[in-house]
């Protein structure tokens, strides 16, 4: 009986560290994915980008998404001064480093928001 409750404990600790893992943020704390600082100009392209986006809601349905509802990075849109991580600057040219929106598989998610840009 008490190889039965180790083996159990061991696979119920197995299961959390597995999930911590997959809720684990591909951004860092200071705002950086794959030594791409995310802050700047970027420019949306259909191919070949160095960012694939995926945009989540405010208020993600808990039924269908559990852990890839929640945004890696809060985005606020600026028409100038891109300068703190999460301020982007949507151009046609000149861009820091370019996106593509997708539904699935992507690299980061974001929440487009107004006010307190950054990684949560």
């Amino acid at each position: 009986m008490r190889k039965w409750i180790q083996l159990a404990l061991l696979v119920l600790c197995f299961f959390c560290l597995s999930g911590a893992a997959l809720a684990a943020s591909a951004v860092t704390p200071d705002g950086y994915f794959n030594g791409i600082r995310l802050a700047g100009k970027v420019r949306v392209v259909d191919s070949f980008p160095d960012l694939r986006v995926q945009v989540v809601s405010a208020f993600p349905d808990l039924r269908v998404q559990v852990v890839s509802a929640f945004p890696d990075l809060r985005v606020q849109t600026v028409d100038y001064f891109p300068d703190d991580i999460g301020q982007w600057q949507f151009v046609d040219y000149g861009e820091d480093f370019t996106v593509q929106f997708v539904d699935s598989f992507p690299d980061i998610r974001i929440q487009f928001i107004n006010s307190f840009p950054g990684v949560p």
